[in-house]
Formats: structure tokens, sequence, C-alpha cells
């Protein structure tokens, strides 16, 4: 077996979204695997876990994925929350059956949170779930602008940081704040990796490319079909569940089923957003220290 090490790696392909992380997967399993060592594909995108949300997700359909296992994708219900404190043991149970079959394993997604919960080893913030539901409560009655007047007095640096356009990370800071844990924790700031024989790559397009290919991208969703699937996910409990409703895209396709957007208003903030999320991704992954950035379709280095 030449060009790789005998012991199971743990690739993980990061990047915004949109730069082409699914197809350099695919292809990094592909090289593996002709050079003696399987590779199976772990779903590190937290809106892929949800069955039905396919074309919104930009999610390969199945015939498109080469006969590489995949998993972790439709793990979950619409109507489920997705938490990065349910995907940790997910990914990483996942990620130890692969190695246990001999295989190395790919993850591959831009949701920093996730994946950084994969491959780091990282802890949580404390919980609260009858805090949370009276946060939340008071949400529903008067808004963010209460509770981020509370995380401001509890944890000043939290304030300033978290999204206030997100009320649900509003409400998490508060009751993390109020646990007396560090509303302002993501990430480590030296964090070890979980697994010792770890490959990051990171998968790089310039700015301007990047921008065209997500607009042409959201355009291409609407033109696809994106609506039509968002009515499908609506008896399927899409308006129920947290994260899924909030995903970009689909709560904008929602707005518009609902007559709250036009189409063409759905579209420009789903681009918007897009955008504005994509340079939060490159920002979240270059501040980790072991990642080896690369153009999309350039192969890694297998040794």
């Amino acid at each position: 077996m030449s060009g790789v090490t005998a012991q199971p790696r743990l690739w993980a392909v990061v990047g915004a979204t949109g730069t082409g992380k699914s197809a350099l997967s695919l292809d990094l399993a592909e090289a593996l695997a002709r050079s003696g060592r399987p590779a199976e594909i772990v779903n590190a995108d937290a809106m892929q876990l949800y069955r039905g949300m396919d074309i919104g997700t930009a999610k390969l359909p199945l015939g498109e994925r080469r006969g590489i296992p995949h998993h972790l994708f439709d793990a979950l219900r619409p109507a489920t929350e997705a938490t990065v404190a349910w995907y940790q043991p997910a990914a990483r149970g996942a990620i130890a059956e692969i190695h246990a079959r001999g295989a190395d394993a790919i993850l591959v997604g831009g949701s920093g949170l996730y994946v950084s919960s994969a491959i780091f080893d990282f802890q949580f913030p404390p919980r609260d779930e009858e805090l949370r539901a009276r946060l939340e409560s008071e949400l529903a009655s008067g808004g963010t602008d209460a509770l981020l007047a509370r995380l401001a007095e509890l944890a000043p640096a939290a304030a300033a940081t978290v999204d206030s356009r997100n009320p649900r990370r509003v409400v998490r800071a508060l009751e993390v704040a109020m646990l007396g844990g560090d509303a302002q924790t993501t990430l480590p700031a030296a964090p070890q990796l979980w697994h010792t024989s770890t490959r990051i790559i990171g998968v790089h397009c310039d700015r301007p490319e990047l921008v065209a290919r997500l607009d042409q991208r959201v355009l291409d969703m609407w033109a696809d079909g994106l609506v039509e699937e968002v009515a499908r996910l609506i008896p399927a409990g899409i308006t129920e569940g947290k994260t899924a409703s909030r995903a970009i895209g689909y709560a904008q396709a929602l707005a518009q089923l609902q007559g709250r957007m036009t189409e063409q208003e759905a579209i420009a903030e789903t681009q918007a957003l897009t955008r504005r999320y994509a340079r939060r991704q490159v920002s979240w992954f270059r501040r980790y220290a072991e990642v080896a950035w690369q153009a999309a379709g350039e192969l890694p280095d297998l040794s």
C-alpha cells in the first residue's frame, strides 16, 4: 500500500459553500482507493442532515456518489432540531466505525462548529432545558432586545459578538452566561486534534468568482424547484423545526409560499445571506492552524 500510512486517517475537507468540497471529497476517496486505502465520507453540513432538504442544500444525489459510502446524510426529520451536541457523538461514531473497517474517513462540510466538534477535543458549554424554555418564552413575548440587554450585563464580550439577528444564538448565549459558562466560547484558543492522524484540506476560491457562483447557484435552486421542495416538506414538519425552517433559502422559500415575500425578494435575500455566510465560513476555517489551502479540483498529497 504505497503512498498512504497503515493507520486509518481522518481527512476533513472544509471551506465556504460553493467551493467544490463535495467533488473534491469524491476525488480524494477515489485517489485513496487507488493507493490501496478505501475511504468513506461523513457529512459535516448541518442542513444536509435533513431528509428531503436536497435542492437548497446542494446535496449530492445518490446516483452521483460514485459508489462511495456516505454517512450522516438524511439522518434527521425536518421537524427535529439539529444540535452540535447531538452531532459530535454521531460523527465520531461513524468515523470510528469506518476506521474499524480499515478505511479512511473523509469529513466534508462547511458548518464550522460541526466540523470543529468532530475533529478537535471540543467541550460544550453548559445546558439547561428548563432555562432555555423560559428564555424562548421571553423571546416570543418580548423579542431579542431585552435578552440582549441582559446578555450585555452578564457577558459584554459575548453580547458584542453574538449575531443579534439570530434569536436562537442570542437565547443560547444568554443561557450559557446565566449558567456561569463562557458564552463567547465556540472554539478553544489552542484546539487539540481528537484523532492523531488528521489532515485538514481547505478548498479556496477567489471571492469574485465565488460570489458569482453563489448568486447563480441560488437562481438555479429556484429554477430546479426549491419552492416546490419546501411545499412538500411542510407536511414533514419543516415549519416546526427550529433549525430546518431557518436554513438559508428554505426560510425565504417558506416566506414566498406564505405570501410574505415575492419570488424576487426571496431570491435576493437568499443570495445576500449566502454571500454573508460564505464570508463567515472562510473566517472560521482560517483559524485552523492545521489547514492546508488549495484550489478546487486539486488533490492533496496522499503521503
